[in-house]
């Protein structure tokens, strides 16, 4: 594993103590101490899970990144494209249903749709740099 991609990596396993604080956090939504609409309650749910999914993913696409023949800036959006999908998306679903009594999403759900971009880039990329 290159230094670059090693680094990415230590990065990315520092946040996963953000998403167990969101597992804590959705203990007490469904305890009721939070109170939210359904609508909130699931883009919660949603967003919490999209962290860890993808943080996963991203992970596991560090280790297939350096095997690619990619170089330049398709290397780095291989790198790179995939984590901040989970930013990016887990963000857009809390975000776009912030606000007292939310029942639909507000104007950030472009956010996720950015994060749901930025993660067909990152695998698309990679998926193609492993082929090639």
């Amino acid at each position: 594993m290159t230094d670059a991609s090693r680094t990415i990596a230590g990065v990315i396993l520092l946040t996963i103590v953000t998403i167990q604080f969101g597992g804590y956090f959705m203990t007490k939504i469904v305890r009721g101490q939070v109170p939210m609409t359904g609508f909130q309650k699931s883009f919660a749910r949603a967003g919490h899970a999209h962290a860890g999914v993808l943080v996963i993913l991203s992970l596991v696409g560090l280790l297939y990144v350096d095997q690619t023949g990619l170089t330049g800036f398709w290397l780095w959006v291989a790198r790179l494209a995939i984590p901040a999908a989970a930013i990016l998306m887990s963000g857009g679903f809390f975000a776009s249903s912030a606000g007292k009594d939310r029942n639909q999403p507000n104007q950030f759900l472009w956010v996720l749709w950015l994060g749901a971009a930025s993660l067909a880039l990152g695998v698309l990329t990679l998926g193609i740099g492993l082929i090639t």
